[in-house]
């Protein structure tokens, strides 16, 4: 299996003492039996945000113990693409695989994996306050206190299939020259998709307090929504700022949002920008180009901007481009 986010490598050695000091200072402990140091290959490639870590690693043809130090405070999730991991979080332990996944809460007194040898895996790490802050919006008040994930999550159905596939899309699409996700815009609204997800969807300490919030709200809270929405075509757009503008907890703001509009808030917005740019093409002016217009519009890789245009409309947008000259000479000419 090649490495994925190899565009965003981090680390590469295959010295077990060199290995221990990087992990050392990232707060982790790690381990490896001295007799089949010889045989570590690390690789740790990863990308950061503000409120999220994405990362790929293997060590090579031999197990590997590590543990975060008690001084670390994001969620770490481990979701395995090749062999086993063994969990021990707190009084649980969890066999990690392809098909299930751990997920490390910070509230634990003590985390220890062990990865068995030619393992490989995607890490995705979640600021806690990011987490805190989210949960605030969705519950419309900030939580007592710090949030419990279960620790295992099953790969195979629901949320965990979902989140497996964003998640391995997302590393894949990195790896692209022309990632649509090294758009900072893309990149918060994925962000949003995971950590919103996880807190709706995974069973957690707040779990039934965000089921039982599901009160009814006016049409003119969603269009204060949707107006904010509007307004911020270009720009990232968090759940915490739609629910200040609405004045609605999150939860009951994404159920009426979705029946009223048939989306939830990031696809209406995603949607709407693709209206917007689709607009100004039909009213270019003379001298304005696909890119230029897609760039103003906040679309920054060409490629499978265009992709997705054609799929929406059933052109590229240098047709929609073209015929809006067409209809200018031709009404010109008349």
């Amino acid at each position: 299996m090649k490495p994925l986010l190899e565009r965003y490598r981090i680390f590469r050695s295959r010295d077990a003492e060199e290995t221990r000091a990087f992990l050392r200072r990232k707060d982790y402990q790690f381990e490896v039996a001295p007799r089949e140091a010889t045989q570590l290959d690390a690789c740790l490639n990863g990308i950061y945000t503000p409120g999220l870590y994405l990362g790929y690693v293997h060590y090579g043809g031999l197990p590997v113990e590590f543990s975060p130090s008690l001084s670390r405070t994001d969620y770490w999730i481990q979701l395995p693409l090749r062999g086993q991991t063994e969990a021990s979080i707190g009084g649980h332990v969890v066999a990690c695989n392809p098909n299930r996944a751990v997920i490390a809460s910070p509230a634990h007194e003590r985390c220890r994996f062990l990865s068995e040898a030619d393992g490989a895996r995607i890490q995705l790490s979640l600021s806690q306050a990011v987490l805190a802050g989210q949960l605030a919006a969705l519950l419309g008040e900030a939580p007592h206190a710090a949030i419990e994930f279960a620790p295992d999550m099953d790969l195979t159905t629901g949320y965990g299939r979902s989140l497996a596939r964003y998640v391995l899309m997302a590393a894949t699409d990195l790896d692209q020259p022309d990632s649509v996700l090294s758009n900072p815009t893309m990149m918060s609204m994925f962000e949003q998709l995971i950590v919103t997800g996880l807190l709706l969807s995974h069973r957690h300490n707040y779990t039934k307090a965000l089921r039982s919030r599901k009160g009814s709200i006016a049409p003119r809270d969603v269009k204060r929504a949707v107006d904010y929405l509007e307004a911020r075509l270009d720009a990232p757009v968090t759940l915490a700022e739609l629910v200040e503008a609405s004045g609605v907890p999150g939860r009951t703001l994404l159920k009426h949002f979705r029946d009223s509009k048939g989306v939830s808030p990031m696809r209406y917005l995603r949607n709407a920008r693709f209206q917007q740019v689709r607009q100004a093409l039909m009213a270019a002016q003379p001298g304005e180009s696909v890119t230029t217009i897609a760039l103003k519009c906040g679309f920054a890789h060409m490629g499978r901007f265009s992709v997705e245009y054609r799929t929406r409309f059933g052109e590229s947008p240098s047709e929609t481009l073209r015929q809006r000259r067409w209809y200018s000479v031709s009404w010109a000419k008349s």
